[in-house]
């Protein structure tokens, strides 16, 4: 009876020790950031939205946590992505201009070599990566994912209206067919499709990443996902088109939401959930001008292109089970430029230590342990500092709306002040009754310009053909 007792009490500590070890995570955790294109701060029903239902990213929510206060490096594509990669603002890369702000498919230039991305730093580390979707960092060979630390990529080398050979103008936006868009699709460096069909996008790049997660699931990986949508020329698939209250809008959202169902889903299934940090996020505000073919900035002023919130204050999610308090709303102050110093400090690794980064390890806010480090947000306009964010205050030293007739450059001495945490719409200049506030973020932005060194333009570079 001894003998038995004995080796009951061995098998239980070791099927404990089993149970155990099956819930202790990796000593490296996988990362998987999810980027969409031009989504609002008001567009999924976690933030408030009444029509687009987005159950997917709400469970996202409450498993993880939801930010209120995530800003993103830039308010279009190519620069807010080359700081979400390098944790750097893209002055500092060459990767902004005031004139043309984004690459397009006769440009020359891309996202240079001497920076190191994300993908580069953590590859040492032993993790394999992966981009899926679009790019945006230059679509020359020298210039892609695959020449960045990515092992592999799939997707669109710069956005879905590019190349548009229709000559219809806003029409082919409205109304889009396959054939008004000559936009590659890309399998690493070579074009597999073109004109892609953007109806099949959002499901192949989500079988695609699928696929990279259960091939890689014994190894640390990391998985660049982002989106084309919804960008316009606005595209869904038979499911989805015709199912969202929101019109064609709300079809690509709800399309986009079941994409990262699928992706969580398939961690869980893996056994990777509690292995994987996981970040929802978009690369700029909505792009207003495109009517409702355009998203919400929900209460946030203005939107795609411009440096008021409704241009740079994203939709933010964070899910890592069992790392990650869950169902907590976070308020503190973060942005993507602080992507690459805490995903490198989790994975084991540091940052570069030779470059000025502008991004903060903020892993203790992740797991719940402490406050974001991150106090001040820089908010640019090509190559010029327009606003600077200091805990809840907001001062703009110029503004000019993203777009159309009333885009009207204006310089304000003093500058405009606005108390975020009273007013996020920035309706009320304050600057009157707090000049001592104005005068500390005048001598912060002082001191950050000093750091900016100029380097050569890289989107401004184009082909004279």
């Amino acid at each position: 009876m001894r003998f038995l007792t004995a080796w009951l009490i061995i098998f239980g500590a070791v099927g404990s020790a089993f149970a155990n070890a099956q819930e202790t995570p990796r000593k490296q955790p996988n990362f998987v950031i999810i980027l969409a294109d031009d989504l609002g701060y008001g567009d999924l029903g976690c933030y408030g939205h009444p029509t687009i239902h987005t159950p997917n990213l709400g469970r996202m929510a409450a498993e993880g946590q939801k930010y209120t206060s995530a800003y993103v490096a830039a308010s279009v594509c190519t620069p807010s992505r080359a700081g979400l990669l390098t944790g750097r603002l893209p002055v500092r890369s060459g990767m902004c201009s005031s004139k043309r702000r984004v690459l397009f498919p006769d440009s020359t230039g891309g996202l240079p070599a001497s920076e190191i991305t994300l993908a580069e730093a953590l590859k040492p580390l032993g993790y394999i990566t992966a981009c899926i979707g679009k790019w945006h960092l230059g679509h020359l060979p020298p210039y892609l994912p695959t020449r960045h630390g990515f092992d592999f990529y799939f997707g669109l080398p710069y956005s879905n209206d590019m190349d548009n050979v229709s000559r219809k103008g806003r029409e082919a936006i409205l109304h889009p067919k396959i054939e008004y868009f000559n936009v590659p699709l890309l399998r690493n460096e070579q074009i597999i499709e073109r004109p892609a069909d953007q109806n099949t996008l959002t499901r192949r790049y989500t079988n695609e990443a699928i696929s990279f997660i259960k091939t890689n699931k014994d190894r640390s990986f990391f998985l660049y996902f982002a989106h084309t949508f919804p960008h316009v020329p606005l595209f869904a698939s038979d499911h989805f088109r015709g199912a969202s209250r929101r019109g064609i809008y709300g079809d690509a959202v709800e399309e986009l939401d079941w994409s990262v169902g699928q992706v969580l889903q398939t961690l869980r299934d893996e056994g990777l959930a509690r292995d994987t940090l996981v970040i929802f996020t978009s690369d700029n505000g909505p792009w207003l001008t495109q009517d409702l073919h355009g998203g919400s900035a929900g209460l946030l002023r203005d939107g795609k292109g411009s440096t008021w919130e409704g241009g740079m204050r994203e939709p933010f999610l964070v899910w890592w089970p069992g790392h990650v308090p869950a169902g907590r709303t976070v308020h503190d102050l973060i942005s993507t430029l602080d992507l690459l110093p805490t995903l490198l400090t989790l994975a084991g690794g540091h940052p570069p230590a030779d470059r000025d980064l502008d991004g903060y390890n903020v892993s203790s806010l992740f797991l719940g342990t402490g406050p974001s480090p991150r106090k001040v947000m820089f908010f640019y306009r090509g190559e010029t500092l327009y606003a600077v964010r200091n805990g809840p205050y907001k001062a703009h030293f110029i503004t000019e709306n993203a777009y159309g007739s009333d885009r009207k450059r204006t310089e304000h001495h003093p500058p405009l002040l606005y108390n975020l945490d009273h007013d996020p719409s920035e309706r009320f200049d304050i600057s009157k009754e707090h000049p001592d506030v104005i005068a500390e973020i005048q001598k912060i932005a002082e001191k950050h310009r000093q750091t900016v060194k100029p380097v050569e333009n890289q989107v401004e570079k184009r082909s004279r053909k």
